[in-house]
């Protein structure tokens, strides 16, 4: 059957969970990725996380960035059923209670936090048990950490010691403080949003799943979206939908396929030989993504995961303990701890975000680092540097033009250097000062333009890229606050690309919540 209710592009966070519900619900949905299954052990394995770099990653990199010396950025993405969820560090974060306020504020009704939590619930399934915050009911597991690397308690430990607040729960009733994060896995194994929301439609009738294809464009008569064009090796096919389309193809790929597809900037579509349809300017601009930095610290402790003989022979048994108990260490998400703190005085919540890595990091973890140590990102939450996703040719295959233009407003950088400040002295605090770490990268970190040049030299992505098929009450926005694309007719927008502004924190959890949304607004429009 080529014909059915709703076509859902893409599987990832967002597209898990519309897919799902709306099979759930009874309406017929074809899902359309482009990478594979994701069913694998190294997907499920969570400290397998920093060698996901086969076909379920993108491995996208930036144009040079002005703001970072000129260097290209590294921008894994999730390709296959789970999308990112599927080989990010699991983190499970759903961002500041003000983030989603002032989503309303700027015209986003029904997007307050009251309107969101209680989508944040229905998809959660926390360990923890249900209270006024959280829920046990959902598909999604988010689970406490059972076997966290000692480095990560010090490193809560060193933050209390600097009078900074302990945080058993980000995601309740304040998002401030340090602590150890929960993460979306169950039983010790990476839980994505396909293995919650997918998988356990697999062989339903009304669910039919197609891996490998790649979306050429959606289809689109007399100004409404009724189908969509794949290829499938050097097959080209088109599946019709009677109800709509929803694209979830991320914050990169949703705008390139509505910009294949003839929806976008008019003059950027005509220099790629595309005829225009609708033309939307803020298609691919309002890219916002958290600029990251990295400190990093060497000890001659091996408490720490490291490269060497022991750190070696200590991950081996750690992976056999793993096939067989699934327990031990290699449930880490490397990201073990962290927490939120303002450092700007005028912030309206925490504008720094931390992740606590126990091991050394160096170019997202691509270069192997001799030795044991420590890291400390830290992030700034909420970016006022813009920038764009454009086409790099009218070829479906070729990767966007991914421009996040860091660093350009000034304020940014200027919050990075608190976050950084505050990061070493964490790093100084007895706890972690026991263990004699040696830093990385020595420089005076009072004289801000040798830490700026150092920023501007080692920051990039924390993968949290939003903003580019942006919601709005506004005409200019890609979608209004029910999702539906403005322009054309029969289409929905289900990805973190909707998002007006970035929140504070991690992406999953937020995109999950939006393609629950979505699917509530789809069954409204069509009858449920």
């Amino acid at each position: 059957m080529d014909e059915f209710d709703v076509i859902v592009v893409g599987g990832g966070s967002g597209g898990s969970a519309v897919a799902g519900r709306l099979a759930e619900s009874g309406k017929s949905v074809c899902l359309l990725e482009a990478g594979p299954r994701n069913d694998n052990f190294l997907i499920k394995t969570p400290g397998f996380m920093p060698f996901l770099r086969n076909a379920s990653n993108y491995r996208y990199d930036t144009v040079p960035q002005k703001g970072l010396n000129g260097r290209i950025g590294y921008q894994p993405r999730g390709r296959g059923l789970g999308g990112s969820s599927a080989i990010n560090a699991m983190v499970y974060i759903r961002g500041n209670r003000w983030d989603y306020d002032n989503w309303a504020e700027l015209g986003c009704d029904g997007w307050s936090y009251e309107d969101v939590l209680p989508y944040f619930k229905r998809a959660e399934h926390n360990v923890r048990g249900a209270d006024e915050y959280h829920s046990d009911e959902g598909p999604l597991w988010v689970s406490d950490q059972k076997w966290p690397n000692s480095g990560s308690l010090a490193f809560v430990e060193a933050a209390a010691q600097l009078q900074l607040p302990r945080n058993a729960d980000f995601n309740g009733a304040k998002q401030e403080g340090f602590g150890l994060y929960q993460v979306t896995q169950k039983d010790g194994e990476r839980w994505s949003a396909a293995r919650a929301y997918v998988e356990p439609k697999r062989g339903s009738k009304n669910l039919d799943i197609r891996i490998g294809v790649t979306v050429q464009k959606l289809e689109i008569e007399d100004g409404r979206v009724t189908g969509v064009t794949y290829t499938a090796g050097n097959r080209e096919r088109t599946v019709k939908a009677r109800g709509g389309v929803v694209l979830s193809a991320g914050a990169f790929n949703s705008p390139q396929i509505l910009m294949l597809s003839g929806i976008g900037p008019a003059e950027h579509l005509r220099e790629n030989g595309i005829d225009v349809i609708c033309d939307k300017p803020a298609v691919g601009s309002d890219l916002q993504d958290h600029i990251d930095y990295v400190s990093s610290w060497e000890t001659k402790s091996k408490d720490f995961i490291g490269d060497s003989l022991a750190g070696t022979a200590r991950m081996a048994k750690a992976i056999i303990e793993h096939r067989r108990k699934r327990t031990g260490i290699m449930t880490t998400p490397y990201a073990e701890a962290g927490g939120f703190w303002t450092v700007m005085p005028d912030a309206p919540a925490p504008d720094i975000q931390w992740h606590f890595v126990p091991a050394m990091l160096e170019d997202h973890g691509r270069e192997k680092v001799k030795g044991h140590g420590f890291s400390l990102h830290a992030c700034v939450l909420r970016p006022e540097s813009r920038g764009t996703v454009r086409l790099n040719s009218r070829n479906a295959s070729d990767a966007p033009r991914l421009d996040p233009n860091f660093l350009d407003d000034d304020r940014d950088i200027a919050t990075l250097r608190e976050g950084v400040r505050l990061s070493h002295r964490i790093a100084s605090s007895p706890s972690l000062s026991k263990y004699e770490p040696k830093d990385r990268f020595e420089i005076n970190l009072e004289d801000d333009a040798q830490l700026d040049d150092l920023i501007r030299s080692r920051a990039d992505t924390v993968y949290h890229p939003v903003g580019t098929c942006r919601m709005g009450a506004d005409e200019d926005a890609v979608v209004d606050p029910t999702l539906k694309a403005r322009g054309v007719d029969g289409l929905w927008i289900a990805d973190a690309s909707i998002m007006p502004r970035l929140v504070s924190g991690n992406t999953n959890a937020p995109s999950i919540m939006i393609g629950e949304r979505c699917a509530d607004f789809v069954k409204a429009e069509l009858g449920a």
